[in-house]
C-alpha cells in the first residue's frame, strides 16, 4: 500500500506539472550524501513517519461477488493508516527552490483527496477514498529539527504532507460452488443397508445415480375407519 501512495502523490504532482520538464521527481531520503550526488533541480518526498489511525479500526469481514453474483471470498475490514511526507526543493539558488516548493504547495493544498485515477494496485480495488492534507505540523511527538538531524543536514524549508489511506483486510478465496447432491456411503466392510431402509431427503443436484441414499421406505396404507357401532376388529 506505501508504494501505491507514492505513486498517487507521483501522479498528482506530475498533472499539475510538478516540477515538469525544469527537474527530477524522487523519493529518496534527502541526507548530507544523498544532496551532495544531485545534479539537477530536484522536488523530494520523504516518507519520515507511518502511523495507523485507530478511530477507524474495525472488525468483520465483507463478501465480494463477481458481476454474476457469484462469490468470490471473503475480505476482511480495511485498517487506515498515517502516511506523513516531508516535501522538499533542491536547486543551486533559494529563489529557485521557493519557486518549485511554490508549485508544490499551490497543487496540494487544493487537494482533499487523491482521484481515482492516480490510485493503482490495492488502492484502486478497494474503491476508497484516499484523503490527503498539506501544509500540517508534523507529526505529534516530532520536530522540523529532530527530522533534519536525524538526516544529518541542515533545516530546509518544506511542505509537510499526510495522506490517510486503507490497507486491504486478509482475503479468503471461497470454495468452488456445490454441484452434487450429498452421498452417505457404509464403512469399509459394512452390508449395504436393506432395499427398505429410509434416507434423508435432499433437494438439489445430485450425479449420485442412486449410489448414496437408500430408496425410501414405503408408508403403509392407512387402515379403513370404523363405522360407529361396529365392532373393533
Amino acid at each position: 500500500m506505501i508504494h501505491e501512495v507514492d505513486e498517487g502523490l507521483r501522479r498528482l504532482l506530475v498533472a499539475a506539472g510538478v516540477p515538469g520538464d525544469r527537474g527530477d521527481l524522487v523519493f529518496d531520503a534527502p541526507t548530507t550524501q544523498w544532496a551532495a550526488r544531485r545534479n539537477a533541480p530536484t522536488i523530494n518526498v520523504f516518507l519520515y513517519d507511518i502511523r495507523e489511525d485507530m478511530t477507524r479500526r474495525q472488525a468483520g469481514t465483507t463478501e465480494v461477488h463477481d458481476e454474476d453474483g457469484a462469490l468470490l471470498g471473503l475480505r476482511g475490514a480495511a485498517r487506515w493508516f498515517e502516511l506523513s511526507y516531508l516535501v522538499t526543493a533542491w536547486t543551486n539558488r533559494p529563489q529557485d527552490e521557493h519557486r518549485l516548493l511554490s508549485d508544490v504547495l499551490a497543487c496540494l493544498v487544493r487537494t482533499e483527496r487523491l482521484d481515482p485515477r492516480w490510485l493503482s494496485g490495492s488502492l484502486a480495488e478497494l474503491g476508497l477514498s484516499v484523503g490527503l492534507e498539506a501544509a500540517l505540523p508534523l507529526s505529534e511527538g516530532r520536530a522540523a529539527t529532530d527530522v533534519w538531524s536525524a538526516l544529518g543536514g541542515e533545516l530546509k524549508p518544506a511542505v509537510n504532507v499526510r495522506v490517510t489511506a486503507p490497507l486491504a483486510g486478509e482475503w479468503t478465496p471461497a470454495g468452488p460452488p456445490v454441484t452434487e447432491g450429498m452421498v452417505l456411503r457404509t464403512a469399509p466392510g459394512a452390508e449395504r443397508e436393506a432395499s427398505g431402509a429410509r434416507r434423508l431427503r435432499y433437494e438439489g443436484p445430485t450425479t449420485a445415480e442412486g449410489e448414496g441414499f437408500a430408496v425410501t421406505r414405503p408408508r403403509p396404507l392407512p387402515s379403513a375407519r370404523r363405522r360407529r357401532g361396529e365392532p373393533i376388529r
